[in-house]
């Protein structure tokens, strides 16, 4: 249930949806077995019950599930071929382009109901009090086909991408250049470097560090910082890119513990690891905005 990667969405600040008119608006659109699509789309519930809505302390977790049919081409292509074998000894002579295209449609249809489905979830957890939607997906693609699915589902969505005052690149470059990290952050042993040219030359840093000369030199040369490790208070690790996306997120023993020295059942831990981690991330949220400058409310 941790999040490992987050797309963070701005809310419109009069957006005021109940957790009960938010479970019936997402019960219209459940997921459904595929059948004979390749992959359908729905909401799920997101632990051990039916709840589609998990509400705790005025923050709410919704689940897009994707069933996707696993039907490999070599599998159609051969029982297509079997068939075209069969009918050309059938009928004496050679089946056409067209016929066969036919066949194949046909055995993709027979075969797609008796295929292995697999089923992925994509976690969103939504702060009205602080006005986030935060989508724990790793590619722009999973993220954009939770957001399309949400807005048909309730509507009209009043959702932007975050946007700070200063660009990502700008401030990761600055700290690295001035060896100073933002209030409440520490840099990490994780860095790529870019240049602005055409040829735009990367350098990537892993468990390496970042303290020296080396990094300086290579911004004095006009390269740029398009991901940093950091760390927020020593409780959560993460690496910023340049899109404003947060990777790799890693909620450190400290909490996690705080929840296991509590909970008495799977119930309680899931109900737990969902207070902490919603906590800690709205306000490593708020700090990463600050130390970006703040909110740009015009571009957003």
């Amino acid at each position: 249930m941790w999040f490992k990667n987050i797309f963070v969405y701005r809310l419109a600040t009069d957006w005021a949806m109940s957790a009960t008119t938010l479970e019936e608006k997402l019960s219209l659109h459940p997921l459904a077995c595929a059948g004979l699509d390749k992959q359908s789309r729905g909401w799920v519930p997101c632990h051990g019950d039916d709840r589609l809505v998990h509400a705790s302390n005025r923050q709410m977790l919704i689940t897009l599930g994707v069933e996707q049919k696993l039907l490999p081409a070599s599998i159609v292509n051969q029982f297509a071929k079997d068939r075209v074998a069969d009918l050309e000894a059938q009928q004496g002579h050679r089946i056409g382009r067209k016929e066969k295209k036919e066949i194949k449609e046909r055995v993709t249809e027979e075969l797609l109901p008796r295929a292995f489905a697999h089923r992925r979830m994509t976690y969103v957890w939504i702060d009205p009090v602080n006005g986030w939607l935060v989508v724990d997906a790793a590619s722009p693609a999973k993220a954009d086909e939770v957001l399309e699915l949400l807005g048909k589902t309730l509507d009209d969505l009043p959702l932007k991408l975050l946007h700070t005052q200063r660009s990502p690149v700008a401030a990761m470059t600055d700290w690295l250049a001035g060896g100073e990290s933002p209030a409440g952050f520490t840099i990490d042993r994780e860095l790529e470097l870019r240049s602005s040219d055409a040829g735009k030359a990367t350098i990537r840093y892993v468990r390496h560090d970042l303290e020296g000369d080396e990094i300086r030199a290579h911004i004095a040369a006009g390269k740029t910082a398009t991901r940093l490790g950091m760390t927020w208070n020593d409780r959560i690790s993460f690496v910023l890119t340049e899109q404003l996306q947060i990777k790799r997120l890693d909620f450190l023993d400290i909490i996690k513990e705080q929840a296991g020295t509590q909970a008495e059942s799977a119930d309680e831990m899931f109900d737990l690891d969902f207070a902490l981690m919603t906590g800690e991330l709205a306000r490593m949220l708020a700090d990463l905005v600050d130390a970006l400058g703040g909110e740009n409310l015009q571009q957003a």
